[in-house]
């Protein structure tokens, strides 16, 4: 299956504690269906200090399901859904609300 959000991505979270929070995607997760967003699902990691690191209270961007996320249409800014069509002989994604052409 051709993968709908990629890294670099503008994504919005639609459901939980980040709900209406924007970031870009940092990583993409495809085998357990989930991506890393900065500034989103921000969790707290608590580490011993050693003689490489000072230690403390760390903050950290942990994964969110793909399916709470919802690309940011490049006209509007709303979330949207991506859609697959054939331009010059190329597959490329567009936005479901504009039809903007999400490839470059």
């Amino acid at each position: 299956m051709a993968a709908k959000l990629k890294k670099g991505d503008k994504v919005v979270v639609l459901t939980g504690r980040d709900k209406g929070k924007q970031g870009e995607i940092a990583k993409v997760m495809p085998a357990e269906g989930r991506a890393v967003v900065t500034g989103v699902n921000t969790v707290i990691r608590h580490t011993r200090q050693s003689q490489q690191s000072q230690g403390g209270r760390i903050p950290k961007e942990a994964p969110i399901q793909l399916s709470n996320l919802a690309i940011v249409d490049p006209k509007t800014g709303e979330p949207t859904r991506v859609g697959f069509k054939v331009v010059d002989g190329r597959k490329v994604r567009f936005a479901k609300k504009s039809g903007e052409v999400l490839d470059a």
